[in-house]
């Protein structure tokens, strides 16, 4: 079994005590928040190496670490192959970094979105820019409803009664 598996099934477990989980996930926010503030630091940067490396880089778990990469990686110029990785599988933290803010915006994890190292790198003007762009992109907007009456939209001349609305 993969590490990202072994990852999911911890992380996700559905036979877990609820406090336990809650007590898991309290504290992979934490380490994941003091990921970011060291990323974010020197956004170009692009950290590389093994899982193993990166897990050692900051202190952490190779677990945690494969949680991290998976969080990561929708965010990343160029994606790791995480669902075959292993400790000795080469992987990048090259983040693209609207993406990354959009993601956490997305996530509702305002502890990262927030973070104070964000206004080295976007002006409040597209801090507000990038969350209103992330939050309109999930909401469906219908078009004007078409009256039986009105001229079909297919373009047939027809009305839409006698045409596509049957």
């Amino acid at each position: 079994m993969g590490l990202l598996q072994e990852w999911r099934d911890v992380a996700y477990s559905q036979e877990a005590d609820k406090s336990q989980l809650q007590k898991f996930w309290t504290n992979y926010f934490m380490i994941e928040k003091g990921i970011y503030e060291k990323l974010l630091v020197n956004p170009e940067e692009v950290v590389k190496g093994t899982v193993k490396e990166l897990a050692e880089k900051y202190e952490i778990e190779v677990m945690t670490m494969v949680g991290f990469l998976d969080g990561i990686n929708d965010s990343l110029k160029v994606p790791n192959p995480i669902e075959e990785m292993d400790e000795d599988t080469v992987v990048n933290l090259g983040f693209d970094k609207e993406l990354l803010y959009k993601n956490m915006v997305d996530a509702k994890a305002d502890w990262l979105y927030n973070l104070p190292m964000w206004d080295d790198i976007f002006s409040e003007d597209k801090k507000k820019e990038l969350y209103l762009e992330q939050k309109k992109s999930g909401t469906v907007v219908k078009g004007p409803k078409i009256g039986r009456n009105d001229p079909c939209p297919c373009g047939s001349g027809k009305k839409y009664k006698k045409c596509c609305g049957k």
